[in-house]
């Protein structure tokens, strides 16, 4: 999967358990909160409608969306978050990228640093492994029933750069500045998207053997348990079968 890692995939693939929907609607919160401050209208806030947008797909119930609307635009008083961007290395030579949204730098960095020596990676300076990536939309559509070569005429129509088939998905990637128009022809097409946002892609991959895949993938659930971590990037890749294990 050239600008892939399999990381979304084995992803995909894990049962989702309370306490992890729990972190998630916590980071989603987060996210919008800060989206917010730069106005709580969706409709001339295209942030905050991709953040309000991600959280209705993961089911996050409306008063609790709208709890974090007020509370970015100042209506209800809430902590001031603020991005910020953690990389380094994972065994293998691995990039990884983090962001997050905390309200306390200080307190965040050395538990990022931590899970990172945990796993036997390194934290690194800023733009070490950033450089590596690059934005992008991207849509994860189910395979099954899907005509691939319809949704690719669609998905390419709308100025999609390209869509791979990942086996029990298709992964359809675009520039930002085109994703609204994607996920409208890819809506009105009848593709459902199982998830709509905007990441980061590597531009090349590093492929690992199992042993190092476990531990890679140990040392991006132990960051993505952190209630600061939005989202964790890498540039691994494995074989099939090692993704299809990871993911059980």
């Amino acid at each position: 999967m050239a600008g892939h890692s399999h990381w979304s995939k084995i992803k995909r693939q894990k049962a989702v358990t309370d306490s992890r929907r729990g972190r998630l609607w916590s980071k989603l919160s987060r996210n919008i909160i800060v989206a917010a401050k730069k106005g709580a209208d969706p409709n001339d806030n295209l942030t905050l409608r991709y953040s309000i947008d991600a959280a209705k797909a993961e089911n996050m119930p409306a008063d609790t969306i709208d709890r974090a609307i007020k509370k970015g635009s100042g209506e209800l008083g809430g902590a001031d978050f603020v991005p910020v961007v953690y990389e380094g290395y994972a065994p293998g030579g691995v990039a990884i990228l983090v962001e997050a949204l905390t309200d306390n730098p200080t307190r965040t960095a050395p538990e990022i640093r931590k899970a990172f020596e945990r796993h036997a990676g390194n934290l690194g300076a800023m733009n070490c492994v950033a450089w590596m990536f690059k934005s992008k939309g991207v849509f994860s559509i189910l395979a099954v029933g899907v005509d691939e070569e319809k949704l690719m005429e669609v998905a390419l129509e709308a100025g999609a750069d390209d869509v791979e088939n990942e086996g029990d998905a298709f992964a359809v990637t675009c520039d930002p500045a085109v994703f609204e128009a994607v996920r409208k022809a890819l809506a009105d097409a009848g593709f459902k998207s199982e998830s709509a946002e905007i990441t980061r892609l590597a531009d090349a991959t590093v492929t690992v053997p199992a042993e190092t895949a476990q531990q890679i993938v140990a040392m991006i659930e132990l960051l993505e348990e952190n209630e600061d971590v939005q989202k964790v990037h890498a540039n691994f890749a494995v074989s099939e079968e090692t993704a299809a294990q990871l993911g059980g």
